[in-house]
């Protein structure tokens, strides 16, 4: 078994990919950094693996599968023992897919449709639009805490993904904790995770690092 996860630090998916293989301790996973500045991610070797030229992607061997949200499923379904990131009951699960598909469809894409202007197309303010769709994100995430986690009473995969987004968010527009008590509580916890320490909050903030210095 090879395993390799290309990657880009400050990438909230290629983040919430690498959070999951430290929850779920995948070992013997090959960690490449993916040089977006020298154009890595457009030359011929990488676009067969994931012709969308995006991170993260995983290689297991001669197999491919890029989407950090394909690939968490397939390395907790294919390499872990673990049952509370990933549950098998299907209502259990069938809340995590519910919030992983926010992320995919709301959380992540309203971060990225801030920023990406800033990043590629040299703008020099991220329009309030953009922060409105942010805040919307928050506004729906206060919603579903419920219970002390983003699915339920237990820390899930749902919670690994909302942490990268959100925190990623939080650079762009600060949560406010008076407006969001439930969030901001939230996301106190998963501080004290040893993966966001490790991975997510070194990767937010040198994200928010870079777009601070193009708006300046």
């Amino acid at each position: 078994m090879v395993l390799k996860l290309y990657k880009v630090d400050a990438s909230p998916p290629a983040r919430a990919a690498l959070m999951t293989i430290e929850a779920a301790n995948i070992p013997n996973v090959e960690l490449v950094d993916v040089k977006f500045q020298e154009g890595e991610h457009l030359e011929e070797e990488y676009l067969k693996k994931n012709p969308q030229h995006t991170v993260p992607t995983l290689e297991d061997d001669d197999f491919y599968i890029w989407d950090s949200h394909a690939i968490a499923v397939y390395l907790l379904t294919k390499y872990s023992k673990n049952t509370t990131l990933y549950p098998s009951d299907p209502k259990q699960r069938a809340i995590i897919d519910q919030r992983l598909h926010f992320d995919s469809g709301i959380l992540f894409p309203n971060l990225r449709g801030s920023i990406e202007p800033v990043l590629y197309r040299g703008e020099k303010s991220i329009k309030q639009e953009a922060l409105n769709k942010i805040k919307s994100g928050y506004e729906f995430s206060e919603k579903f805490l419920t219970k002390r986690w983003i699915a339920g009473d237990e820390f899930t995969l749902a919670d690994i993904f909302f942490m990268a987004s959100i925190r990623s968010s939080h650079e762009i527009l600060p949560i406010d904790g008076a407006e969001f008590p439930k969030l901001t509580a939230w996301l106190n916890r998963c501080k004290e995770l040893d993966y966001h320490k490790k991975i997510n909050e070194p990767g937010s903030v040198q994200l928010g690092n870079v777009i601070r210095s193009l708006l300046s």
